[in-house]
């Protein structure tokens, strides 16, 4: 079973105040505390969860690149980048996936998903679920969920899933019964003119 983790680099100075820190012996450790705590030799997908602005790209990703020549880490992915950002990590050592906040309501990473769809880079949304004022009474999400005796949330996974074929969707979930709902999910399967309603309905 692959093993994905991610660089915890957000360290939290003051309340409600997350710095990234992206010094290449913290990523390193972060990397080896991973591999403590999840009992493995190798990290299949691991995710650089911020990209420092106070330390150069070259030297994060330098020595997640070091980790990979190491055997200790297999795949390395970016989190909240633009396309100029994943370019220049992808000179020094290939990027398997990027993971922007992006949803149905909240498509301000529309050009990195289109960009990551013709590279064919796995696109991971966090937040995936948000649907805010899309559930109202009659809305287009609630009238359409309804058609396919489905929920809104497993609506906005499958519009999701249909909006790029290497999109990635992790919706959180706390019981099986929530994951399994979420799961139901990937078999919704959406009319181009069904799609494209809730596209302009979520814009």
């Amino acid at each position: 079973m692959p093993v994905p983790s991610r660089a915890e680099q957000l360290v939290r100075q003051v309340p409600d105040l997350w710095t990234p820190v992206g010094r290449p012996a913290y990523l390193r450790q972060q990397a080896e505390l991973s591999l403590r705590r999840l009992g493995v030799d190798r990290i299949d997908l691991f995710q650089l969860h911020r990209i420092d602005p106070d330390t150069p790209l070259e030297d994060q990703i330098g020595e997640l690149k070091k980790l990979q020549d190491e055997g200790k880490i297999r795949h390395i992915g970016l989190s909240e980048v633009t396309v100029g950002e994943v370019e220049a990590a992808q000179e020094i050592t290939p990027i398997a996936s990027v993971q922007n906040l992006y949803n149905l309501t909240n498509r301000s990473s529309e050009e990195l998903l289109d960009w990551s769809t013709e590279q064919g880079i796995g696109f991971i949304p966090w937040f995936p679920l948000a649907t805010g004022q899309l559930t109202g009474k009659g809305s287009p999400l609630t009238e359409l969920a309804k058609q396919h005796d489905a929920t809104p949330s497993q609506l906005a996974l499958a519009w999701l899933l249909k909006r790029s074929p290497v999109m990635l969707p992790i919706p959180g979930t706390s019981s099986v019964a929530h994951l399994e709902d979420n799961l139901a999910g990937a078999t919704v399967e959406l009319t181009d003119d069904e799609f494209e309603a809730l596209s302009k309905a979520g814009a």
